[in-house]
């Protein structure tokens, strides 16, 4: 018999995201990011999922496009990351892979290389996030040593990354985006800004190319309500079952290091989930979870394998009831939020071990 944890995952509720990103942009182009494995949703039954509907794909290194290739999946996929030396760039090009060049050594690992057929290639501009990409003041000068280049295609996409998109209030996207446009005034070539909050909230990011990854899987990468993050459909829905129930008293604590003792006479159920399972080792007392389609309260320390929650308040739990941790009546940036992280981190953790169910 099977242990009870498994991650659900609604392939229709994906897809339904993606359309509505890209009816965001009509005349743009939307690219899927996978990396990570899909968020932790399986890469390879995502992208097939969206084959048929995105132009690209989009991972964080070669090892994630190879396992895309190696399953079927022909469309091309954008390394993100770029390539770290002269023989990617060689396997990039057998493969149509698309690269994503940050720095002059990228650029002359891809103009330097041996290739039998050129590849196209994304210049990556810093507009102010300071983590990767050439300065604002030297676009022109690097399109122009790809464009002399015959190891590169001619359409060559100059992008960049908001570092705030996900502030609705943020004065440092306008700021960004007002920058990147200056550096590429005068450059007849495709753009790419938007991840998921710019595609959602930042009309003016929305260019020729989109790079949704966070939307996909049905979560709002804002705080608070927004129109258009409040249509997208939860995709993941994580689940257990109680395995125990007992009843403890008043001044009886449960779990590792006994960071929560009874104030009453207490009914604790034990779920098969843990950090183990990607459930955050750091939820708080208090994190929610879903047993009968009501809420009960996590009460002491997230073990490997199990947490404990407190049913006294619930009728008629017994062992093999369901138990949904996170979800479409509750949300992984909820769980995450008890947790002190955030539900990109929560769901990229989701480890193997926890069988993904297509639908």
């Amino acid at each position: 018999m099977a242990r009870p944890t498994i991650a659900r995952v609604d392939l229709q509720a994906l897809q339904h995201n993606f359309q509505l990103a890209q009816g965001l942009v009509p005349d743009g182009q939307c690219l899927a990011v996978v990396k990570a494995n899909a968020y932790g949703h399986g890469a390879v039954a995502v992208a097939k999922a969206l084959d048929s509907m995105a132009a690209a794909f989009g991972v964080a290194c070669i090892e994630e496009a190879d396992e895309l290739r190696q399953a079927g999946i022909n469309k091309p996929v954008l390394l993100m990351g770029g390539v770290f030396n002269q023989q990617e760039v060689i396997h990039a090009a057998e493969n149509n892979y698309w690269l994503m060049l940050n720095n002059q050594q990228q650029l002359d690992s891809v103009i330097d290389a041996d290739l039998t057929q050129p590849v196209t290639v994304w210049l990556k501009v810093d507009s102010g996030m300071h983590r990767l990409g050439i300065g604002l003041g030297d676009v022109s000068t690097y399109y122009q040593q790809l464009q002399a280049s015959d190891n590169v295609l001619d359409e060559i996409v100059i992008a960049t990354h908001l570092a705030c998109g996900d502030e609705l209030d943020s004065t440092f996207t306008d700021q960004q985006i007002k920058q990147f446009m200056a550096s590429v005034e005068g450059i007849n070539a495709p753009l790419s800004i938007s991840n998921s909050s710019g595609l959602l909230a930042w009309p003016q990011a929305r260019q020729h190319w989109n790079r949704p990854g966070y939307m996909l899987y049905g979560n709002t990468p804002f705080s608070g309500a927004h129109q258009d993050a409040d249509k997208l459909r939860h995709v993941m829905t994580l689940s257990s079952e109680v395995v125990a129930v007992r009843d403890i008293d008043v001044g009886e604590s449960v779990g590792y290091s006994a960071n929560w003792t009874a104030k009453r006479p207490s009914k604790i159920a034990t779920i098969a989930v843990g950090y183990g399972d990607g459930y955050p080792r750091q939820a708080r007392n208090g994190t929610p979870v879903i047993i009968n389609g009501n809420r009960a309260p996590l009460v002491g320390r997230v073990s490997m394998d199990m947490i404990t929650v407190d049913i006294t308040d619930l009728a008629d739990v017994a062992v093999g009831d369901e138990v949904v941790l996170w979800g479409e009546h509750l949300t992984a940036n909820e769980v995450a939020e008890c947790a002190g992280t955030i539900g990109y981190e929560v769901l990229t953790r989701m480890p193997l071990r926890v069988p993904r169910v297509y639908s």
